[in-house]
């Protein structure tokens, strides 16, 4: 079983605000670059970039020109690539994120106690994005590392996430997803999605099993702020051929919901 990397986005895939007095064109343009950098465009000539930015070539050689003297691109003949620099930006979010330095020991914990993979997700837009993730030991191909995105609705951490939400952002989140089925299990139905939601919300965990990928379970518990709301979700994930439905719910719901306490708890003390 592998679960492929998610497809990173265009830099103008995002939907792009209506320029306003507060509204810096030229900064936007420059994240617009650094976003056409993915797994699958690694390295990309200025007509590369400037073609995927929408950009003219002058526009883009300018900002290309102004992040390589910042040190958060480099040059290798025609082509241009992202520095290991740009990790700065990354790590800026993480180090500043309670999550960080509170989650992380506990998760190894956890994962040395269930003997699957831990992660943690926060919710953008129709997206979980993994900010923390610990994976087992067992050999395993599943593609997931810090900063990878999965739809929300058909991810057990994803409909944690929605279950947080009151009616109409959830409508909105459910209008703006790809509802296209992952698998013959998928659940695409809008209307059985907020059933399933509404489900987790009452009992306070999500079970998705192979609706992501083929031989893919997981189950997922909400982490909280101190005012009670749903700030992030975490998981344990596993393999089909390993474990089943009624497993995850039995022997590692217990482990991840203790967990969750501990971490929801160090979180009320540091925020």
């Amino acid at each position: 079983m592998r679960l492929a990397a998610p497809q990173p986005r265009t830099a103008t895939a995002a939907a792009r605000p209506t320029p306003s007095d507060s509204y810096v064109q030229s900064f936007a343009r420059g994240l617009s670059v650094i976003r056409a950098f993915n797994a699958a465009a690694p390295a990309q000539t200025l007509t590369e970039v400037a073609a995927r930015t929408g950009l003219d070539r002058a526009g883009a050689r300018r900002i290309l020109l102004t992040l390589q003297q910042l040190g958060y691109v480099q040059q290798e003949g025609r082509q241009f690539r992202l520095s290991a620099r740009i990790l700065d930006l990354g790590y800026a979010y993480l180090s500043t994120t309670p999550l960080w330095n509170v989650a992380e020991p506990m998760m190894e914990q956890l994962v040395a106690e269930a003997h699957e993979s831990c992660s943690i997700s926060v919710l953008e837009g129709t997206e979980v994005v993994y900010i923390l993730r610990v994976p087992t030991s067992k050999i395993m191909t599943i593609n997931l590392s810090i900063g990878s995105r999965l739809p929300a609705w058909c991810a057990s951490m994803g409909r944690v996430l929605l279950s947080g939400l009151d009616a109409a952002r959830l409508d909105a989140v459910l209008g703006a997803s790809d509802l296209t089925p992952r698998t013959r299990q998928t659940v695409t139905s809008p209307k059985s999605l907020k059933k399933l939601i509404a489900q987790v919300r009452a009992q306070g965990y999500a079970v998705v099993d192979q609706e992501l990928e083929e031989g893919l379970c997981s189950i997922a518990v909400p982490l909280f702020d101190r005012a009670g709301n749903i700030i992030a979700a975490m998981n344990l994930s596993g393999n089909t051929s390993r474990i089943t439905q009624s497993h995850m719910t039995r022997k590692l719901l217990p482990m991840l919901k203790r967990s969750a306490q501990r971490i929801n708890a160090a979180l009320r003390l540091r925020t």
